[in-house]
């Protein structure tokens, strides 16, 4: 058993906490790997701290990387278990929080390919950006379950699976990504999000250029990297303490112009509704939850606009039907960074496969990007 202070606060006097670790303590509540499922979360009188208790590493509950990446993973695992229902069906029997088994027969608290491969996309950043290297991080995920929740790959996308066959038989990484206009559906869209963390030391040309490069490796049709691109854009102005809708209009507006040149400029009337500033005065009956690319992006920043939580927003988008766990997913990418770790219902977030994990990749994403 270890006890271990901090700010004035020993912990030993309100819990013993075993080495066998590593034991995280976030704002309150303290995640113990190797613990049984029902002690996965304990109360412990600390702010807004993060601290490992082996390796003494320290990270603030506040970090976006942290909020960002809880944010894609607990929306994912929100939708996994009705993924493909239809609306009707979530209108009678709305999804109010992680449920299990379902769709694909995991137990509560698993998330899918798009939590999946927005870890390996996390992963890879943390050594610099290299398309090689994000693709080869990919490829493991599909034959070797790399940042699975449970060792096994059970959802991947039909356009992300050709492009990670072209991947193996050597075709280049940027090369790889399906270019017709069938490729366009979500699956660079669901992922994309660690990009957006390089907005402290990227301009937005290059920030742009590195969001179309990431989308290229599966996705390739100038629609899907514009989409990748308006989402990075907005979750940069995000990233920056605007407000949604202040944050929607920035970001559209931020990139409207290099959207206005070859080779994106024939796709700008698929973008209308969003780029008209007014995508939050739709009626629900108007946004569609598919697996089209535009779609999801659409009914993400829906979902975000017209809600004042993170909870709010990620069952708005679950409870959509359709693609629920992708629109859970990229909508709670952007409210975990608007609305914070803190504000994710502590009883999912208690739930959620590695989180040790996960909370352990968030500092060293963080530390690689920031610390210099």
């Amino acid at each position: 058993m270890l006890n271990f202070s901090y700010g004035g606060f020993n912990t030993g006097n309100a819990l013993q906490l075993p080495t066998g670790g590593p034991c995280i303590c976030i704002g309150r509540y303290n995640y113990c790997h190797r613990q049984p499922r029902a002690d996965k979360l304990f109360s412990v009188d600390v702010s807004a701290i993060a601290f490992d208790c082996q390796a003494g590493a320290i990270m603030q509950s506040s970090s976006k990387v942290l909020s960002a990446l809880m944010g894609v993973c607990v929306g994912d695992a929100l939708g996994v278990p009705v993924e493909f229902s239809r609306r009707a069906e979530r209108i009678k029997l709305p999804i109010l929080g992680i449920t299990g088994y379902g769709t694909y027969n995991q137990p509560p608290g698993t998330w899918s390919d798009d939590s999946s491969l927005t870890f390996c996309l996390a992963e890879s950043l943390c050594a610099g950006f290299s398309p090689e290297e994000i693709a080869e991080s990919f490829c493991r995920w599909f034959r070797q379950a790399y940042w699975t929740p449970h060792g096994r790959v059970f959802d991947i996308g039909n356009a992300t699976r050709a492009a990670l066959y072209r991947l193996e038989r050597g075709v280049p990484p940027l090369e790889a990504g399906g270019t017709s206009e069938q490729s366009n559906g979500n699956g660079s869209l669901m992922r994309i999000l660690p990009v957006a963390f390089y907005h402290k030391t990227l301009d937005l040309s290059s920030l742009i250029q590195r969001t179309h490069q990431v989308s290229r490796i599966t996705h390739a049709h100038p629609r899907s990297q514009m989409a990748c691109g308006i989402y990075i854009s907005i979750a940069a102005c995000l990233l920056r303490g605007l407000a949604p809708k202040q944050a929607y209009l920035e970001g559209g507006q931020n990139v409207r112009e290099i959207y206005s040149q070859p080779p994106y400029a024939s796709e700008l009337a698929n973008f209308q509704r969003i780029f008209s500033g007014k995508l939050d005065e739709l009626p629900v009956s108007e946004i569609q939850s598919d697996g089209y690319v535009v779609s999801t992006l659409e009914a993400s920043l829906w979902c975000l606009l017209n809600s004042s939580s993170y909870a709010k927003a990620v069952l708005k988008a679950v409870n959509l039907g359709g693609d629920t766990d992708t629109t859970g997913a990229v909508t709670g990418g952007l409210a975990g960074i608007f609305y914070g770790f803190d504000s994710i219902p502590q009883e999912w977030v208690a739930q959620i496969a590695r989180i040790d994990d996960i909370i352990e990749l968030s500092g060293r994403l963080e530390a690689a990007l920031y610390s210099s």
